[in-house]
């Protein structure tokens, strides 16, 4: 028998109406290393929860059919004792830290199993390193930054050494060099320890290559399994989005076999296709990006106004670190700026700064001409809309709906129908009468950033936007944010997302301890950069330079007579 299997499993959230699973049938092998997708409300992490033992019991509501683990009905089975086999990291990482330093969270779930001190000292010493958390092991948890939380959560479930890992998002607020190291690692875990691994994630250019086998779900069923190659040739030619671009470009093209890792790619690339030479003097990216075809941005405003300029601006926090040092920049109307840089590099605090959060220690900051600290952050052309790390902040009212008109209230605006706007325009008109706490991580993100865009601002401050998004709905919101600095807004935001930056951004700037270490158009910056570049870029790196995104590729590559040849894999 397999370790886990779900026979008929259908599930009901309290309170809801539709089903969150039904019709479940799953086996799950040891040893394996699964692959789950699908949009945001899928029903993804609601099956994470069941195999962890924590549905119905923690969440409640109906549940019917049946799950066994290692052939026992895990609802049977002691709680302490599936914890020990099954360790679960959640989307939300700030769910699940307990205690006040990084050390002792890691010991927290070790002291419970009884482990001797020398054990536990082992273990801990072990994921710090492994996970890069050693120079910050007795920091105030509260204090981390968010990608540091999400590794922490990471390594307080490895220390406890599970049998089977569930992970739900684990890299979505890791930078790129941390994601791929957590992800090899995990693979290594699956090779080389026997580890069961099971991988809920959005950016599929990350680990669509990893998997043994891949489930795709969509509202609350399993639409398709096989392996990513498998469901990369099913899914292409009906444009289903959840594969990576390198997939995407090559299907787009008419070839039958399609590469999943960028090393396959590029031996495609150099034998079948053919380049389209550039206008003699044009940079590649102004062919491709549709400024030379006469698509360019037509902006409301002056596009050489400055939103948002920041002169010299250092910042330190209490315990004496430089967070910010000799920051200067200008955000101009209708700018939309991604912010990369590894965890730690000082891009959330920029953005709490910008925001007026943060005193400035050093420094001038002005918006719209005007120093924020004396005349406030107050409905007018000066008006500022930030969105943290975490969504559930945002969110405490009784509806979707009313969450939205309380901030229209407390600004004393008027609902001129922007709200039955935004909830089309995000998605969110079926959870208009939910409540946002009863959402998954992608809809609630999608509820609080709704909640500040009500306003109309002129400056608009985002931190891990896309963070549970899949992909349709970060086209959405990166059409969205387009359409808003079209309008004249300045756009600010902290991604790891690099392949939403490169699609969306016209400016990139890097951040490395504190400090802006490039700051430019996305073509120079993610082009001349090795690790903060896209799959596509990685594709096309020395074979057609200066290609980010899969309408670039499109636009540059031509296949090879025949157009559409048939290629073995």
């Amino acid at each position: 028998m397999s370790l886990f299997q779900s026979e008929n499993l259908i599930y009901y959230y309290p309170d809801r109406e539709r089903p969150a699973l039904k019709d479940i049938n799953l086996r799950i092998e040891e040893g394996e290393f699964l692959l789950v997708i699908g949009g945001s409300g899928s029903g993804k992490s609601t099956l994470a929860r069941v195999l962890a033992g924590l549905i119905p019991d923690f969440y409640g509501g109906r549940f019917g059919g049946r799950v066994y683990f290692q052939r026992r009905d895990i609802r049977e089975i002691d709680r302490r004792q599936l914890a020990r086999e099954v360790g679960i990291v959640f989307q939300d990482p700030e769910k699940q830290l307990v205690m006040t330093s990084v050390e002792a969270e890691i010991a927290f779930g070790l002291e419970n199993l009884g482990l001797t001190p020398a054990e536990m000292s082992r273990r801990v010493a072990e994921v710090l390193h492994f996970l890069d958390l050693t120079e910050v092991k007795q920091e105030f948890t509260a204090q981390l930054s968010g990608g540091q939380k999400q590794k922490l959560a990471l390594a307080a479930v490895l220390a406890m050494q599970p049998r089977v890992l569930v992970c739900d998002e684990p890299t979505s607020q890791l930078d790129p060099v941390a994601a791929e190291e957590f992800l090899n690692l995990a693979k290594r875990l699956n090779e080389e320890m026997g580890l069961t691994i099971i991988l809920i994630e959005q950016r599929l250019e990350r680990c669509f290559h990893l998997a043994d086998r891949l489930v795709y779900m969509d509202d609350g069923q399993i639409i398709y399994e096989g392996t990513p190659a498998q469901f990369a040739r099913w899914a292409a030619p009906k444009e289903i989005p959840f594969i990576p671009p390198v997939a995407r470009f090559f299907a787009g093209t008419g070839f039958s076999s399609i590469p999943v890792t960028v090393k396959e790619g590029r031996r495609l690339l150099r034998s079948n296709f053919n380049i389209i030479q550039e206008t003699p003097g044009e940079p590649v990216w102004l062919k491709t990006s549709g400024a030379a075809s006469g698509k360019q941005r037509v902006i409301k405003g002056n596009p050489k106004e400055p939103v948002l300029s920041m002169s010299k601006v250092w910042f330190a926090y209490p315990n004496g670190k430089e967070a910010l040092q000799d920051v200067s920049m200008q955000i101009a109307v209708g700018e939309l700026v991604a912010v990369l840089g590894a965890n730690g590099a000082g891009k959330s605090t920029l953005l709490k700064t910008m925001a007026g959060l943060l005193k400035l220690g050093r420094g001038r900051m002005l918006v719209k001409g005007r120093d924020p600290g004396k005349n406030g952050n107050r409905p007018g052309d000066g008006r500022i809309a930030y969105l943290s790390q975490n969504p559930n902040d945002y969110l405490f009212q009784d509806t979707v709906e009313e969450e939205l008109l309380f901030t229209l209230n407390n600004f004393g605006l008027p609902d001129d129908g922007v709200v039955d706007e935004l909830l089309a325009k995000l998605g969110l008109e079926p959870c208009r009468r939910v409540n946002p706490r009863d959402l998954s991580g992608g809809e609630r993100q999608r509820v609080a950033l709704a909640s500040i865009l009500v306003t109309r601002p002129a400056l608009l401050l985002l931190d891990e936007p896309t963070r549970g998004m899949d992909y349709r709905l970060k086209d959405e919101l990166g059409a969205l944010l387009t359409a808003l600095c079209k309008e004249g807004a300045g756009v600010v935001l902290v991604t790891h997302d690099v392949e939403f930056a490169a699609a969306y951004a016209t400016r990139v700037l890097v951040m490395a301890a504190g400090r802006v270490v490039a700051d430019g158009p996305k073509h120079q910056v993610l082009g001349e950069s090795v690790f903060y570049s896209t799959q596509i870029g990685k594709m096309c790196r020395g074979y057609v330079d200066g290609v980010l995104t899969l309408p670039e590729a499109l636009a540059r590559l031509t296949p090879v007579q025949p157009a559409r040849q048939a290629v073995s894999g």
